[in-house]
């Protein structure tokens, strides 16, 4: 990455624990700047991330605390208006930018192409994805990506080339920044995952949605290009206004890249494919169809790139995963105890899928915790219900924002549990005070697989969990 800048500034993170903030907050250390942030709650893998740069972190907001001499303020989407640091910072005329924002003006603005990855699902894979292809095969990126790639487990990397890979995320950035992060990111490439309705709390319908991304799409220069997953019709309706290339990812004979047909193994995932013709074999160590259209997607960015397609399959066969996508937390008792980000539905109904290809015969237990707003109302009810009826035993904990929302708007899980019934699927729906791990235990059994799904930390519910079986198996 190109030494833009000479004056290194004293930047202030508020807050600084998130998953976008963190690694971001890292960045800039490692470019240069005088990092450091405040937050109400730190926890790992943030805390350890930002302990290993060595970022001074304050808990607690207190305006009397800003430092006096800081350059700018960075501004994330977790804080509100009225937050009492963010009313001193605009009170005292402090500069200030978005998370979104900060990396135009201190990242792109090093002369950095940006390959950008949007959509409702696979984000983080996919991103992960294409920048391991672009490690190993010495094109040397920089990326920021929402999650923590399992070889890398900072997020973040500061590379030598013309590259970044960013994740693209379609939510607001700041309280006054109120778009798609994606519409700062200067996308040179653009890939647009599957998309469909989400975030209600920012988006009234689909149409919506699908504006944010024809937005980003018609950024994209024309000697750029635009990568669609055509087996999504929201993706091929994002990209109607896109000027760049169409490189088209998907089933159909006028695909760029194309799966004629995949097989599955417990432990892997391997597809026929042809590139603008030719034929190859993708195959990854993932399970579940959905990550070889990541895989694809990835492979088609690459290929746009400059990256040889055969060179960017043979990277793609020892990608190591991301944090928290089918990642086992443990076993213990005969439970095999799995987090996974899922938490719209259709992400849900993959994860069930990835999980029987992944364990074959054994009995099937999905712990959902609606964390989201999104997730949290009653609008997905239908949704959750043909999802969640694949499994074979159903927890749906109480939606965390619930407070937040009309009790009419809430997840009604009594109709819920009663239409799983009707499909022959038992499910458990704990009243607000109730022990979620007791629950758990109460209905786990020698054999099992236990998913716990949410976007957030459920609570730290799957070590919690472990560690009683454990205790369970001791004489």
């Amino acid at each position: 990455m190109q030494d833009l800048y000479v004056k290194r500034e004293h930047l202030y993170f508020l807050p600084i624990g998130g998953t976008a903030m963190a690694p971001l907050a890292g960045m800039l250390n490692q470019l240069g700047h005088h990092v450091e942030g405040v937050d109400s709650q730190l926890y790992p893998p943030m805390s350890t991330l930002l302990a290993e740069h060595e970022i001074s972190v304050r808990l607690g907001f207190d305006p009397k605390l800003i430092p006096q001499d800081i350059d700018r303020v960075i501004i994330g989407n977790a804080v509100p208006r009225h937050n009492p640091e963010v009313a001193a910072v605009l009170a005292r005329r402090i500069p200030h930018l978005s998370q979104a924002e900060t990396v135009a003006h201190y990242v792109l603005a090093s002369g950095l192409e940006s390959l950008v990855v949007a959509g409702t699902h696979g984000k983080t894979t996919t991103s992960a994805m294409l920048a391991w292809i672009l490690e190993q095969t010495g094109v040397d990126p920089s990326y920021l990506i929402g999650g923590l790639p399992r070889w890398n487990r900072r997020g973040f990397r500061v590379g030598g080339g013309t590259f970044l890979v960013i994740e693209g995320d379609e939510y607001n950035t700041a309280f006054f920044d109120r778009g798609p992060k994606f519409l700062h990111y200067r996308p040179r490439h653009f890939l647009i995952g599957s998309v469909e309705f989400d975030h209600a709390d920012l988006y009234p319908d689909l149409e919506a949605v699908l504006t944010a991304f024809r937005a980003g799409a018609a950024q994209v220069p024309r000697d750029g290009s635009v990568v669609v997953n055509t087996w999504s019709e929201g993706a091929i309706a994002a990209a109607r206004d896109a000027t760049a290339p169409l490189i088209r990812v998907g089933p159909h004979s006028d695909c760029e890249l194309r799966i004629l047909s995949w097989e599955a193994a417990a432990d892997r995932s391997r597809a026929k494919i042809t590139w603008r013709g030719q034929a190859s074999t993708l195959e990854i160590p993932q399970t579940g169809f959905h990550n070889l259209q990541n895989a694809a997607m990835a492979m088609a960015a690459a290929a746009s790139s400059g990256v040889e397609p055969t060179e960017a399959a043979a990277a793609l066969s020892s990608f190591p995963g991301v944090a928290r996508r089918m990642e086992v937390v443990g076993e213990a008792g005969g439970v095999t105890i799995v987090d996974d980000f899922a938490h719209h539905p259709t992400a849900i109904g993959v994860t069930v899928a990835a999980a029987r290809q992944r364990w074959p015969g054994r009995r099937l237990v999905i712990a959902f915790e609606p964390r989201s707003l999104t997730a949290a109302r009653r609008s997905f009810q239908s949704s959750y219900l043909e999802e969640l009826s694949a499994a074979d035993l159903v927890m749906v904990a109480p939606p965390y924002h619930r407070k937040r929302l009309e009790a009419s708007d809430v997840l009604d899980r009594k109709a819920l549990s009663k239409a799983l019934a009707a499909r022959g699927v038992p499910s458990v729906m704990p009243d607000e005070d109730d022990d979620l791990m007791e629950r758990l235990l109460e209905i786990l059994e020698p054999g099992d697989v236990m998913v716990g799904c949410s976007s957030g930390d459920f609570d730290g519910m799957h070590k919690k969990i472990i560690e009683a079986l454990q205790e369970g198996d001791q004489p």
